[in-house]
């Protein structure tokens, strides 16, 4: 049912550095920005292509704690995201509601037990990750 890692969601105190980095240092490829629908799209992040589809995804963030890390939750990408949710709450775990991301792509989210937050995600052909659109969110 897992079919790989979809991305890792890091969080930047610089947003133009890390842009800078991973595209001219690394050479990873930006696929889509994420744009603030309700300001004046103000860019606040941004999605890179690994390699295939294996994405990091970059957030702004002014505010992250030195002991937190910049890794802010790790998704896993899926074909079948009914058959994961019930999965999960056959083995009793807690796991949120399936919707449709800013992204275009199913999602569902749960907690490991140390506090990491776990999305799954299912492309749609309208998907950001496949049509490079900018994610309005």
């Amino acid at each position: 049912m897992i079919k790989g890692i979809a991305h890792l969601c890091l969080s930047a105190k610089d947003l133009s550095a890390a842009k800078h980095f991973y595209c001219d240092v690394l050479g990873l490829k930006k696929q889509f920005d994420f744009v603030r629908k309700d300001n004046a799209g103000q860019v606040i992040g941004f999605y890179l292509q690994v390699a295939g589809q294996m994405f990091i995804e970059v957030f702004q963030n002014d505010s992250i704690p030195a002991e937190a890390g910049a890794i802010r939750h790790i998704c896993l990408e899926t074909d079948d995201i009914d058959q994961i949710i019930q999965q999960v709450k056959s083995r009793g775990w807690k796991i949120g509601e399936k919707q449709m991301g800013a992204d275009h792509s199913w999602q569902v989210w749960l907690q490991a037990p140390d506090g990491v937050d776990i999305e799954f995600h299912q492309y749609t052909p309208q998907s950001c990750q496949k049509t490079g659109e900018a994610c309005h969110v």
